[in-house]
């Protein structure tokens, strides 16, 4: 049993969702000091001139909210990252086909499932992404050899060959 993490290309899709990660992280960052600079440099202009500087205000609100919201999740995916890195090192992939059911909604057929089987069950998931494009990479899989992994109780990661990242999902509960 080799580990996931192990897998070259593991490390190659773990990275390309790190430096995402690391990409929104630093932007957010950037944009809430963008922010605080802008309102002292208004502030300043706004006391030497008489005259506030319009829009300063709503742009400087903008960046920071904004920022903000971009670095929290930048954080989160960081977070997310070294969980799942921590995970992979202790399991393996299993290969299998992964079948779209709708927009968010997947089943992971692992190798030697039989649909035929009435015991045989396949994962369902649920993407854990709501980004329209990562969604509709994820669709593009569809009917596809894919590795997956649990990484938790009720979480998986998955990915293929060719595919530059990883993504997360749900196993959804039976109802």
């Amino acid at each position: 049993m080799t580990p996931a993490a192990d897998d070259p290309r593991t490390r190659a899709a773990l990275t390309g969702y790190q430096a995402a990660a690391l990409r929104w992280l630093a932007g957010g960052v950037i944009a809430v000091v963008l922010g605080v600079l802008l309102a002292s440099a208004a502030v300043a202009i706004s006391r030497d001139t008489g005259r506030p500087l319009p829009l300063a205000g709503l742009l400087v609100v903008s960046l920071v909210l904004v920022g903000g919201v971009a670095a929290v999740a930048g954080a989160g995916a960081l977070l997310r990252f070294h969980r799942w890195l921590r995970a992979l090192r202790r399991v393996p992939w299993q290969t299998g086909v992964l079948r779209i059911a709708g927009p968010a909604v997947l089943a992971f057929e692992p190798e030697g499932y039989d649909e035929l089987d009435p015991t045989a069950d396949p994962v369902r998931l649920r993407l854990a992404s709501t980004a329209v494009w990562r969604t509709r990479a994820v669709q593009q899989l569809h009917d596809a050899v894919v590795r997956a992994a649990p990484v938790g109780s009720r979480e998986w990661v998955l990915t293929a060959d060719g595919v530059p990242t990883v993504y997360g999902a749900r196993a959804v509960r039976r109802h």
